[in-house]
């Protein structure tokens, strides 16, 4: 089933993630409702906020609405900035305790003065939804079962809707973070394909993005890929979110991509906005579904 919009001579199809995500939702929402009947409980997911900052805030309200739409329980901890780190250790604590959090989720980036990397590991491994717990990371290095990073997983389930089988196909990532880049290599390479992984001391980065028939954009940089860096017929999964000022002085979401200019070359890529963004919250109710399966030992995959 296709989720692209359809072409023109010259013009990229638009991979359409917010129709995806929808979809992804009512899915899960079905599932999650089996759930509660088999299992006479209902998927939880707790999200910690630590401090006020806007997008966070905005970001975890949509977290919240969309798990109570898909019938899942939602457990909102919104904590003050200057909280301490042993307080937030001990909370996820009784969260990695409680049966009826299945999904804990603690929304970066934190206040500077707490550790993220010690705070992401006291997530139990099976409840770690964002996917990444080192358990889970090297999990997914080594080909094993484990709950993914939701941006990279986002971007995988629509290049399969895009393109089918990946096998033998050349894929490039700019970008090397622990969130998106590495993860989406280990994903690509899981799915038989052949993987650059690019990034700020690359030489000749254009060269190698010439040869990709999947580009991944992940780098934040707005509009830095350019239609001429990009293979004739691929596919462009832009995971840039930019906000940029226009001439008139407002601002708008551009992608890393320059998308104009990409458009007439590719085959089939996400814009920005509508593209890669919606993908990750429906993921993370994907992950949350199942961790709850595999804590009921009842694995899905």
């Amino acid at each position: 089933m296709t989720h692209s919009s359809p072409t023109q001579p010259g013009k990229a199809r638009l991979i359409d993630g917010k129709a995806f995500a929808a979809q992804l939702r009512e899915d899960i929402s079905h599932r999650v409702a089996d759930f509660k009947n088999t299992h006479g409980i209902a998927p939880g997911l707790a999200v910690i906020l630590v401090g006020s900052d806007p997008a966070s805030q905005v970001y975890v309200r949509n977290k919240i609405r969309q798990t109570q739409e898909t019938g899942m329980q939602s457990f909102d901890y919104q904590l003050p900035a200057k909280t301490p780190e042993s307080e937030v250790l001990s909370l996820i604590d009784q969260l990695n305790q409680s049966p009826d959090v299945h999904g804990i989720l603690v929304q970066l980036p934190l206040p500077g003065h707490m550790d993220e990397h010690r705070i992401t590991e006291a997530i139990l491994p099976e409840k770690d939804v964002d996917g990444f717990h080192p358990v889970n990371t090297g999990r997914l290095s080594i080909g094993l079962p484990c709950l993914t990073s939701c941006t990279p997983l986002g971007c995988l389930m629509l290049l399969k809707a895009e393109l089918g089988d990946l096998s033998g196909k050349e894929a490039v990532i700019i970008g090397r973070s622990n969130m998106v880049g590495k993860p989406m290599a280990a994903l690509l390479l899981n799915e038989n394909c052949t993987v650059t992984v690019t990034h700020s001391h690359t030489q000749n980065l254009a060269e190698h993005c010439r040869r990709a028939d999947i580009l991944v954009a992940a780098v934040g940089r707005p509009e830095m890929v350019k239609g001429h860096w990009i293979k004739p017929g691929a596919t462009v999964i832009d995971v840039g979110i930019n906000r940029i000022e226009t001439a008139s002085g407002e601002s708008r979401l551009v992608g890393d991509v320059a998308f104009n200019d990409a458009k007439t070359v590719a085959a089939a890529m996400t814009p920005v906005p509508g593209g890669v963004g919606p993908m990750t919250i429906a993921c993370l109710l994907h992950n949350t579904l199942e961790a709850a399966h595999r804590q009921q030992s009842v694995s899905t995959i």
